[in-house]
């Protein structure tokens, strides 16, 4: 079966410094998967280059012809302008533009749509909310359910998990979870291992170039994961489970603190510090 994205010896960089280099990989139709690596690794550019927001300097990306592929991408929500004077549906909504053939009205078939979307996020009592007045979590559901409304064969989410609390990032994954089991390919990027670990399926490990890729019990290692981090990773596997943390530094409190001089530090009046009365 032909991939729904396939990249072929991409490179990709800003002015003369390439942040991507000789990438290959490619999507399947209903795959699952995930983006990791290190602030700077290319995470972000690697998804808009897959969704022509970028176009590569060096390679090839093509993508499935038939029916033509129909992307959805659901931002970091640090990029987007809360002040903007928006609803939650009028959000929503937003999505259905392809469809309306640039009517500025939304039929009420999109309406019907968005209302159950949003009910199947748990967020349909928010629908007439301002977007700056909800939570994060909440801001992220509204943002899925946008992207979800386009009816896209691939949903692309970067960072979805991010500034939101562990609750909230657990109902954002069991909602991947289901839309993947009923068939939407999806691609997202996190800085999160445990959570990619948890819920994803496959995890690509990048930092300027493609380190490894596979499920996460067979690329969450030592060495894959120092490798791409460039630190000391540690993998900790138990019950069936896989848990990553970067390994504790050698040196104590005591070495990073300096000590104190001695005689004490004057305070803001001259004395010493440590020979102030009680």
């Amino acid at each position: 079966m032909k991939p729904v994205v396939e990249l072929r010896g991409v490179r990709f960089g800003y002015g003369s410094e390439y942040v991507l280099d000789d990438i290959n990989l490619h999507l399947h139709s209903g795959q699952f998967a995930a983006v990791v690596g290190p602030s700077g690794a290319g995470k972000t550019s690697l998804l808009k280059l897959i969704l022509r927001i970028l176009e590569p300097s060096v390679g090839q990306i093509s993508y499935r012809k038939s029916p033509p592929l129909r992307a959805a991408y659901v931002p970091q929500l640090e990029t987007v302008d809360w002040n903007f004077p928006v609803t939650v549906k009028e959000v929503v909504l937003m999505g259905r533009i392809r469809h309306t053939r640039y009517s500025p009205w939304s039929r009420p078939a999109d309406r019907r749509l968005a209302h159950e979307i949003l009910t199947q996020l748990e967020i349909n009592d928010l629908a007439d909310r301002h977007i700056r007045d909800l939570s994060g979590g909440q801001q992220q559901r509204v943002f899925l359910a946008r992207a979800l409304i386009a009816e896209p064969d691939i949903l692309i989410l970067d960072e979805p998990t991010t500034g939101v609390d562990m609750r909230s990032a657990e109902n954002i994954l069991h909602h991947l979870a289901a839309l993947n089991r009923r068939g939407m390919t999806i691609l997202l990027s996190t800085h999160d291992l445990n959570m990619a670990a948890a819920h994803v399926p496959w995890v690509i490990c990048l930092n300027g170039n493609v380190v490894a890729q596979g499920p996460p019990d067979k690329v969450f290692t030592d060495e894959i994961l120092s490798s791409t981090y460039r630190g000391e990773m540690q993998v900790i596997r138990q019950d069936g489970r896989i848990f990553v943390h970067q390994k504790p530094h050698t040196h104590g409190i005591q070495d990073v603190i300096p000590a104190p001089v001695p005689g004490g530090l004057p305070d803001q009046d001259g004395n010493d510090a440590d020979s102030l009365p009680v």
